[in-house]
């Protein structure tokens, strides 16, 4: 339900919010370990890899504007875009687990079970998140509470995000016992349960209020028609640049741990903060630490997957933080100024990494701290601002296509996820890394281990500091947005429909 003047509810909000939880137990996977569970679990090459990233993903991408146009064109009982969150809610949950369950089989049957589940996973993936990401559009017009929606809606996912990225290495090594595909299924498994179940409370916690005009006849050419705007493009770039450093920044923070960080001074550093396992019996809490596989061992056994974890875990607090700031900022400053400011920061923390030697983990640990602080607040604004282009569209245009509007950005996530994760694979490639044998980690020669020092610091600078400048080219003000608010309500009221926004009858 809305209360006075469109605001939703403190229900309704964090229902909502629960969906994005659940996408980013797959989100964050794929970023952070697909490509370190690729070749050093599932044993394929950096090379094939690459190429099955992008390739899938480029392939996948062209899906999400053909998901986007059917869920405009959906008409239910529970509206147009919150029944394909709720029926394709089982299907994501048992392909998330199977793709990160390993097969016995050969190099070529793994090699084809990997295609086919990861273009399932990708396919699933859209059918499930573009209309998710649509209700953005079309729970409230108030620019305001699209911010605040956005705000309960990263919360959480930055909450799942501080699971994924914290506890799945330590929760592999403590299920898996040695056996790292074991680990890997186990843990999968878990969290597509934990998912399932977001996406059913998502479904039943949100409703649907911003209306196209009755006689409007959807098409897909239409819907062509409807994003060639420059504020659609520009979100477009900015969204493409994002997530191809997202993908290079976790894919090269896995090996960086794995093989550059010195793992002596990453097992002082995590024991000064007491995760230490202690040579006699252990307290409540370090029971609670250790079930989560959260207390590094003297052989250093586990000190990749508890210093990757508590790094990981330590930034997302932070970006939590400034996310839930991210509305009072917007309030002040305006969503594009945050956005430019953010992203500018966190490309110059993100460069610095290159400057920490391979015992300055203090360092390593600092800088995250730091990024996670300059990039919070901007990950609430980008949804916020895809929402606003729905409505600008609609101005512009007047044909209203918020589906197709949010595929268009999805589709521009994926493919950044997939160049992301394919330049990572390739630079790998191309500096010489060396594959685990037999599931052993190897010596890595200097040459790679400048690509996998390059690969967690510049290069993703560089793309971050690309989608800052396309930035510069978003025309939305706050002003304006306001404006455009307002006519498009006055024009529901000429067709007939509800207008949201006015004071709930009593």
């Amino acid at each position: 339900m809305t209360t006075q003047q469109g605001k939703l509810s403190f229900r309704e909000k964090a229902g909502y919010s629960l969906g994005d939880a659940s996408a980013n137990f797959v989100f964050q996977t794929m970023i952070m370990f697909q490509m370190g569970f690729y070749t050093d679990v599932f044993g394929i090459t950096p090379w094939l890899a690459g190429f099955l990233l992008i390739g899938v993903r480029l392939l996948d991408a062209v899906f999400d504007p053909f998901v986007g146009t059917l869920s405009d064109l959906t008409k239910s009982r529970w509206g147009k875009f919150r029944p394909w969150v709720l029926f394709s809610a089982p299907f994501f949950a048992v392909i998330f687990w199977l793709t990160f369950t390993t097969p016995d089989m050969g190099p070529t049957g793994k090699a084809v079970y990997a295609v086919v589940l990861y273009v399932l996973l990708m396919m699933i993936y859209s059918i499930n998140n573009v209309p998710y990401s649509a209700l953005t559009g079309v729970m409230t017009s108030d620019g305001q509470e699209r911010t605040k929606l956005s705000s309960f809606r990263f919360v959480a996912a930055t909450t799942a995000t501080f699971v994924v990225q914290g506890l799945t290495l330590p929760l592999v090594a403590k299920f898996g016992e040695g056996n790292q595909q074991k680990g890997w299924s186990i843990t999968i498994g878990i969290f597509a349960c934990i998912a399932l179940i977001f996406f059913v409370v998502t479904f039943f916690s949100v409703r649907e209020r911003i209306q196209p005009d009755p006689k409007q006849k959807s098409s897909f050419k239409d819907n062509l028609r409807a994003i060639n705007v420059r504020p659609w493009y520009a979100i477009f770039f900015i969204t493409f640049f994002i997530f191809i450093t997202l993908a290079l920044r976790g894919g090269g923070l896995y090996y960086y741990f794995s093989y550059f960080a010195d793992k002596q001074a990453l097992h002082d550093f995590i024991c000064g903060f007491g995760l230490q396992m202690p040579t006699g019996e252990l307290t409540a809490w370090q029971t609670v630490l250790n079930w989560f596989g959260l207390l590094v061992k003297d052989d250093l056994s586990n000190v990749t997957a508890v210093g990757m974890g508590f790094n990981n875990m330590v930034g997302n607090l932070v970006t939590v933080i400034g996310v839930i700031c991210s509305p009072f900022l917007v309030a002040k400053f305006g969503k594009r100024n945050v956005f430019i400011v953010g992203l500018i920061a966190t490309t110059i923390a993100q460069a610095l990494v290159f400057i920490c030697a391979p015992t300055q983990v203090d360092l390593l640990f600092y800088l995250g701290i730091l990024w996670g602080m300059c990039y919070g607040p901007t990950i609430p604004v980008l949804w916020a601002m895809v929402a606003d282009v729905a409505d600008y569209s609609e101005w512009k245009t007047n044909y209203r296509a918020t589906g197709f509007v949010f595929a268009g950005m999805a589709f521009a996530l994926k493919a950044g996820l997939g160049f992301g994760g394919a330049i990572g694979g390739w630079i790998l490639e191309w500096y010489g890394y060396v594959q685990p044998i037999d599931k052993v980690p190897q010596v890595q020669p200097a040459e790679s281990l400048l690509g996998i020092q390059l690969s967690a610091s510049i290069f993703p600078a560089i793309c971050f500091g690309i989608a800052a400048a396309c930035l510069f080219l978003y025309p939305i003000t706050t002003a304006k947005i306001k404006v455009i608010q307002e006519d498009l309500e006055e024009r529901r009221k000429s067709f007939g429909l509800p207008d949201e926004a006015a004071p709930a009858a009593k």
